[in-house]
């Protein structure tokens, strides 16, 4: 079979398993929802008075939630596979000859496409909520939210095989992901810190991407931060995927 064909596989099999617990889904597209709708007023009286921010609360918050959602949705993503081990289903595809980077990528597909139909909702509502932004700038940002989420999938995946447990893997997630969401400028611009904490939070590549997308939905897009925020997608993307492929490898040797 070709590596379309058994990523086809893969992902097709990932969907059902999704569909069969519809819990999930409803989860999935409730998320977005309450973020915007939950975060929403709170910050609308203080955007404003952000040093450089848009007079528009929701103009700044949906681009930081969508890398949110990107980020958090898809660090997350490995657990059902710690499930998927414990049943031994990660033992039978062993045994195949499918190859191990499409075994990696029919989920990274499913994920991807769980993000992009958030992504979605999300927006929208958005818009809905008086969000002002360009329709191009929206598309580029969410196409370097979806690689960036892929990039965390494919993280996920790796670490919940190297771990296979939820009790090490949830609070390895939990570590790393409360500096990035406080670092990364999601919520609050990092502009409100002190020079310290800026310089801290200038190296970190989410906050690239985050200020990119902002960027972008403002319809900035011909600017150095989208430029910054997709290369930084790319690489973790590319970081992420590889080391995904490799721990499946090894999984199987």
């Amino acid at each position: 079979m070709t590596f379309l064909r058994e990523s086809q596989i893969v992902f097709r099999r990932q969907i059902r398993m999704n569909l069969r617990n519809p819990a999930w889904v409803l989860i999935g597209v409730m998320q977005p929802v309450l973020y915007l709708v939950l975060f929403g007023p709170l910050l609308k009286p203080l955007v404003s008075q952000f040093p450089g921010g848009s007079d528009n609360a929701y103009t700044f918050l949906v681009p930081g939630l969508l890398v949110q959602l990107g980020m958090f949705g898809a660090f997350f993503a490995g657990f059902s596979l710690i499930g998927e081990w414990r049943e031994g289903v990660v033992e039978a595809e062993r045994v195949t000859p499918a190859s191990r980077t499409a075994l990696l990528t029919g989920r990274l597909m499913r994920d991807v496409l769980q993000l992009f139909v958030q992504a979605l909702i999300l927006v929208l509502l958005g818009w809905a909520m008086g969000m002002r932004g360009s329709i191009v700038g929206v598309i580029v940002g969410i196409v370097i939210t979806l690689i960036i989420g892929g990039a965390c999938a494919a993280s996920s995946n790796a670490l919940a095989l190297t771990t296979k447990s939820e009790d090490v893997m949830a609070p390895v997630i939990n570590m790393v992901m409360m500096p990035v969401l406080l670092l990364s400028g999601i919520l609050l611009p990092m502009t409100l810190g002190p020079e310290w904490l800026r310089h801290v939070s200038a190296i970190m590549p989410f906050r690239w991407v985050v200020d990119g997308v902002r960027d972008a939905f403002g319809g900035n897009i011909a600017t150095m931060g989208v430029v910054w925020a997709l290369v930084a997608s790319l690489i973790l993307g590319f970081l992420g995927t590889w080391w995904g492929t490799a721990v499946f490898r090894k999984e199987s040797a």
